[in-house]
């Protein structure tokens, strides 16, 4: 037997420990804000009102710019006309002439709006938690961007135009709980019609329901949900069908945000959380962990100048 030393060349030690530390933890960070994880009642009920609650402060703060409303709803209908498509005064008029079917649609603008909304993320928080978050990132972005919209673009919604012939269907039949008439009307912004959040919100439930029920007459439903409350916007005079066109990008920017942040879409993930980390970023973070204490196993670490036995012969 004799002895042989084996010499590791010394300069792979020098490594910026701190910085590979300091990187690792905002991968572990990062990987963890983007990991979908089980959501807590408290903390999703307190969210959501302080949520409504600025959206509506925000929104009914936005200055009422009546001169300027009245001025982008006449051009939105000189454009349909130009386009042909200008049907809303016809619908608003034919909807109105069947009493019990016009009263349903103001009672179903005026309150469908929040409860099937709210009924559905009640359902994602019970049945499906692990696409929770992303679900509710998406419709909390459509909401946000639309704010943009009630600033830049103020609109008055057909039944408040100047020489117009729509019937404002809440005045005359005397609909109660409607933001838009009587005492309410002056607790909501009336020239914040683009775009139309009842159209937003209603795509987001149709969409989540139709990608996630197992019930083939649920999913239908979901399809009609949005539908029902395209033509019920326009019956009852409250938004061009253009503004239904403003819901719907501002929802495909809430949709594509939340694809970029869980990198999937909210309907694509597990429906049951599964890790606080995705599995390639905890992966490659041990592989690194490893290396750096030069454990054995595979890994391809620093090691220091050692000097072992082997056999000779």
């Amino acid at each position: 037997m004799s002895d042989s030393t084996v010499t590791q060349p010394e300069g792979r030690e020098q490594q910026t420990l701190p910085r590979t530390v300091t990187s690792e933890g905002g991968r572990r960070l990062l990987g963890r804000l983007r990991s979908p994880r089980r959501p807590r009642l408290w903390f999703e009920i307190l969210l959501i009102a302080v949520s409504y609650w600025t959206y509506s402060l925000i929104r009914n703060a936005v200055p009422e710019q009546k001169a300027q409303a009245l001025r982008n709803a006449d051009w939105i209908w000189r454009t349909e006309h130009r386009l042909g498509v200008a049907v809303e005064e016809s619908v608003n008029h034919a909807v109105n002439s069947v009493s019990w079917l016009i009263i349903g649609m103001n009672y179903y603008y005026a309150t469908l709006h929040f409860v099937v909304t709210l009924g559905v993320l009640v359902w994602l928080f019970r049945s499906h938690p692990g696409r929770y978050a992303a679900a509710r990132l998406a419709l909390f972005a459509t909401t946000g961007v639309a704010l943009l919209g009630y600033y830049l673009f103020p609109l008055a919604p057909p039944r408040l135009m100047n020489g117009g012939r729509f019937v404002d269907t809440v005045t005359v039949h005397h609909t109660w709980g409607s933001m838009a008439s009587g005492d309410l009307k002056h607790m909501s912004n009336q020239y914040a019609a683009m775009p139309s959040m009842h159209i937003g919100w209603s795509l987001w439930c149709g969409l989540t329901i139709f990608a996630l029920a197992s019930v083939p007459w649920v999913r239908v439903l979901g399809l009609l949900y949005p539908a029902a409350t395209l033509l019920v916007i326009v019956s009852t005079a409250n938004h061009f069908w253009l503004d239904a066109v403003g819901g719907a990008l501002c929802l495909a920017f809430g949709l594509t945000l939340s694809r970029g942040w869980y990198g999937a879409w909210p309907y694509g993930l597990p429906r049951r959380p599964t890790a606080t980390a995705p599995p390639r970023c905890t992966a490659a973070a041990e592989r690194r962990s490893g290396g750096e204490k030069g454990t054995d196993g595979g890994t391809d670490g620093p090691r220091t100048t050692e000097t072992r036995k082997q056999p000779h012969g």
